[in-house]
Order: structure tokens, then C-alpha cells, then sequence
């Protein structure tokens, strides 16, 4: 991250290579289709221009989604590939969707359309491949090189140390540690070797000998940092920051301007924009598919419970929902009881009021059917964290650290919590930490594509438990 200009506004590294990386995708999917249209019809006419056009807005807003136009500096191919291969996957099944319900799909060559859906990823990913090899093989031979020196022996700064020597494609040789600190006060961050201090490292930048200097000191530590920019704007070094955010354990980050004042979210959602707009479409989907195909099972639960005891057959109880504004959530009644006011007591096993065939239908999930409907009218989503009952939010968010910070986004019909085996009964106060903390690591890392292997694990770990009763 670059310090500032005179503005005073922050700038991304990453946003002139991201520009360059959007325009050459959309590029190659119109020109991909441009290049199919006139082999089959000799034209590249106004439909598959409109085509082209709106797959690739559609693919943009997937891809941000799918934090596509990230960094891959020290990520694997393997994972470049099978991201930018999702971001296809989904962009090209919203536009079948659309197609489908204007009734426009018989306007469209079968042969051009098929052929396109299957070259065009492959391209996508070519050009990217043969990108980021010119770049490793240009890096290592020691071109387009800089030599880096790290101000503050800190867990960061062990950790970019470990970038450096770990990811030659960067090409960025590590000149090492400058610290003025007492060597008693460096052992948390786990380094051991040699350490230079800091006027040896501002020496080296005015006789141009590094190119970078990273400061990787604490955000306390306000006036050496101060007096290190002061002197390092005497040279002509690139300077960067590593601020310390890590000691406010980030929730979901990221940069926003207030006029020219830039700030950083501690505590936020990760779903903004167009992130939002391609969880709720995913959400509607999906869950318009679900229902339909579970309507006779949905039929059949229902008979089941109005046949099993007296009492209504969905259960609707006040819970927890986005930004912790209660939504009420709706199950198949399971119980004899029905518990919606100060105090809920969780069930247990071989809880009396569960009935016969409700204690089925818990251990089976099949109670939480209904939610699919909660789906479609906006109060949850099919991923993330479960909704707790009211009571339950009352009481431990008194006693679990961040507890309510699960509440940044929608609840789920299933999490990540509950494929790690955090699902049913929470009876000690570990099993609900360790809850939260799967749920707000969801928050924290989400993305479109931990979605559909979250959907796709629930499946084979998330219905059946042995903590649900």
C-alpha cells in the first residue's frame, strides 16, 4: 500500500494491474464469441453482441464476488485456476437463467454458444498462466527486482521476511531486520537472527543501496514512525506501512474514503455492493430450486408432525438476523412445547418434550425445511451462521467474546460451524465459542466459492449429527 499523495488519499498497488486483468477478461469473452459467430454465420449480430455484453458485466461482478482481482503473487495455480473456472461456472448459469425466462434461448446458435462456454475459460486462464510465468521468469533471473529492508522486528514483519524467501516470483530480496529496540522486547514475534539498527537502514536508502523499506513497527509507536517517514522522505525510497490491524482481530476489512479522509473497517460485513447482489441471487436460486424439488417431502413432514401430536405444524420463533434485528424463523413443529419467550431451554437428549417422530426430524434436519421460505423472503440465507433463539442471544453475548458480531450477516440453514461438527446442542460454553469462531471466520474469509463447498459438504456432514436432538 502506497503511503499517500497530496491529497492524502491511499492508493492500492494492486489497482492499475486489477484494471489490466478486467479489461483483458472482458475482451476475451466478447472476443472469444465475436470469433465463433463469424466462423458459424459470417456475422457477429446485434444478439450475440447483447450476449457478449451482458455475460460480461455479469462475469465482473461475479469475479469481485469471488475476489478474483486479488493478488496471486503467492497463491498456486491450481487455486488462480479452479476460482477464475467457478466465476465462469456461475456467471454463465445466471445468464442461462436469464435467457431462459425472457424465452430468448432459441435466438442463439446452439453450436456458437456451446463452443464459447467451453473455449473461453480455457483462454481466460491461458492468458493469466503465461502472464504470471513471464513475470516468475523475469524475477528470477533477477530482473524487475528490489532489494527490501523491514523497520520493526514484529509478527508481520517476520512474516513479509517470510514472503520474500518463500515466493521468488515477487522478486524482492530480503536486506534484513532494523530495529532500535532493546533485543528482550523482539522475542514475541519468534526471530532470531541478526538485527541492525535503524540509522543503518536509513543510510543504506540514501545511498540508494535498498529500494523498499518496510515499516512493520506497533501503531504505538506513532513518533518513531513519524520520524522514520520524516527521514526516509530525504531519499528516494519506496516506503510502505504494515500497520499492526492484526491486534484488533479484523472482523472483514477494507478501505473507504469519507471525502479525503481515509478510513478501515475493523468490524464489517462482507457483503457490500456487489458481493450482496450475487449472495442474494445465489440465495433465490438456489433456494427456488430446493423448494421445488422438496415439495413432497415437505408435504410428507408435514402430515408426519400434524399426525404425531396436537399442536400447529410449523413452529415460528424469534430470533437473531442480520444486524441483530429479530426475523421470525419457521421450522416443522418438533415438540410438545413451545418455547418463545424470556428463557428457551435448548433440547437435550432424550428431551420429554420432543416427540417420537419430531426427534426424527431434528436428527435428520428435516425440521429446518421451512427455513428455505425465510430464504426467499430476505431474513436469512442458505449460508451462514445459525440463528440462535432470542434468550440464547441475551445470555451469551454477555459471556462469549464477539459473539455478536456473527450478526454482520444474514443467518443460515447451514454454516460453517455446523460441517466442522458444531452443530445441535451448545450445553458447555466451549462448544459455543468454538461456534463463534467458526462463524465469524466465515465472515472474515467469505467467499461465493466457500459458499457452494459449504452447500456441497452439508450434504454429506451437515443433516445428520450426533449433537442434535
Amino acid at each position: 500500500m502506497d503511503m499517500q499523495n497530496q491529497n492524502g488519499v491511499v492508493r492500492s498497488n494492486e489497482f492499475e494491474l486489477a484494471i489490466v486483468y478486467r479489461i483483458s477478461d472482458v475482451f476475451i469473452i466478447i472476443a472469444v464469441l465475436a470469433g465463433l459467430s463469424w466462423l458459424k454465420n459470417g456475422s457477429f449480430d446485434l444478439a450475440f453482441q447483447l450476449m457478449g455484453v451482458g455475460l460480461s458485466a455479469i462475469y465482473l461482478v461475479v469475479a469481485e464476488s469471488f475476489n478474483l482481482y486479488r493478488s496471486w503473487r503467492v497463491s498456486s495455480l491450481k487455486e488462480q485456476a479452479m476460482v477464475n473456472l467457478w466465476v465462469w461456472i456461475v456467471s454463465i448459469a445466471l445468464l442461462f437463467a436469464v435467457n431462459y425466462f425472457l424465452k430468448i434461448s432459441a435466438t442463439y446458435s446452439r453450436v456458437v454458444v456451446g463452443s464459447w462456454v467451453v473455449a473461453t475459460p480455457m483462454l481466460l486462464m491461458a492468458w493469466r498462466l503465461v502472464f504470471r510465468e513471464s513475470l516468475a521468469v523475469m524475477r528470477r533471473f533477477g530482473y524487475n527486482t528490489r532489494r527490501a529492508a523491514i523497520i520493526g522486528v514484529s509478527q508481520n514483519g517476520v512474516q513479509l521476511k517470510e514472503t520474500f524467501e518463500n515466493s521468488e516470483e515477487l522478486g524482492i530480496q530480503f536486506v534484513g531486520f532494523f530495529d532500535d529496540r532493546d533485543a528482550s522486547r523482539l522475542t514475541d514475534s519468534g526471530y532470531s537472527g541478526p538485527v541492525a539498527k535503524v540509522d543503518t537502514a536509513l543510510e543504506m536508502a540514501k545511498r540508494g543501496e535498498v529500494d523498499h523499506v518496510y515499516i512493520a513497527l506497533p501503531m504505538h509507536a506513532k513518533d518513531r514512525i513519524t520520524g522514520y517517514l520524516q527521514q526516509l522522505s530525504d531519499t528516494t525510497t519506496t516506503t510502505f506501512i504494515v500497520p499492526d490491524f492484526f491486534t484488533y482481530n479484523l472482523l472483514h476489512s477494507r478501505w473507504s474514503s469519507l471525502g479525503d479522509i481515509q478510513t478501515v473497517s475493523v468490524f464489517d460485513s462482507p457483503f457490500r455492493g456487489g458481493s450482496m447482489l450475487v449472495k442474494r441471487i445465489q440465495d433465490i436460486v438456489l433456494a427456488s430450486i430446493i423448494i421445488l424439488l422438496i415439495s413432497p417431502l415437505l408435504l410428507a413432514v408435514a402430515v408426519g408432525v400434524k399426525r404425531s401430536s396436537p399442536g400447529p405444524i410449523l413452529f415460528k420463533q424469534d430470533r437473531y438476523g442480520l444486524d441483530g434485528k429479530k426475523i421470525r424463523v419457521w421450522k416443522f413443529r418438533s415438540m410438545s412445547t413451545q418455547d418463545n419467550g424470556a428463557v428457551v431451554k435448548q433440547a437435550t437428549k432424550n428431551d420429554p418434550r420432543v416427540t417420537k417422530f419430531g426427534a426424527f426430524i431434528r436428527r435428520t434436519s428435516l425440521d429446518e425445511l421451512p427455513q428455505f421460505f425465510n430464504v426467499l423472503m430476505g431474513s436469512m440465507s442458505i449460508v451462514g451462521p445459525r440463528p440462535h433463539a432470542v434468550s440464547h442471544n441475551e445470555e451469551y453475548r454477555q459471556i462469549v467474546n464477539r459473539y455478536m458480531l456473527r450478526h454482520k450477516v444474514k443467518p443460515g440453514i447451514t454454516g460453517w460451524a455446523q460441517i466442522n461438527g458444531y452443530r445441535g446442542e451448545t450445553d458447555t460454553l466451549e462448544k459455543m465459542e468454538k461456534r463463534v469462531q467458526y462463524d465469524l471466520e466465515y465472515i472474515r474469509v467469505w467467499t461465493l466459492w466457500m459458499d457452494i463447498k459449504i452447500v456441497f459438504l452439508t450434504i454429506f456432514k451437515g443433516f445428520v449429527g450426533k449433537t442434535a436432538y
